[in-house]
């Protein structure tokens, strides 16, 4: 059975990953990147990869600028917590939408993120570290 602790650590995680989706949905680029670490990475669905924070900064602010209706949410099916270290796994299902010349598009998958509790400047948080995101459906005329 979990611990209080170790309820309250997946319910903070459950809260960040909802602010999160409330940031793209509102296409606000640098709320959505202040969920990151420094020295965050992440692999796209597509395979591609961002290697640091900056290149993903740009690539958030880009995404908004092309897809004026973008929304992705991500759902978390599973946190677990580290006994060893202050590290998270989440693993859940991502939807992405928006529309392109030639209609509405939908992307489906799965993903993992590795969380990491860090100090900040109101106690400890948890900051996501490493994002690996895998498409596993696409619906509408633009699907490669």
């Amino acid at each position: 059975m979990p611990s209080a602790y170790a309820e309250s650590d997946e319910a903070a995680i459950r809260a960040e990953r909802a602010a999160s989706n409330a940031a793209i949905a509102a296409h606000d680029a640098d709320a959505f990147a202040s969920f990151f670490e420094p020295d965050y990475i992440i692999t796209y669905g597509s395979g591609a990869k961002e290697l640091n924070r900056p290149q993903e900064m740009e690539s958030i602010h880009q995404m908004f600028r092309d897809r004026p209706d973008v929304l992705y949410v991500r759902t978390p099916d599973k946190i677990e917590l580290s006994s060893a270290l202050p590290l998270a796994m989440e693993q859940g299902t991502w939807v992405g939408t928006w529309t392109d010349a030639n209609g509405p598009i939908e992307y489906r998958g799965s993903y993992a993120a590795g969380w990491r509790k860090t100090d900040g400047p109101n106690g400890p948080k948890w900051k996501i570290h490493s994002e690996l995101f895998v498409t596993l459906s696409c619906e509408g005329a633009d699907c490669r």
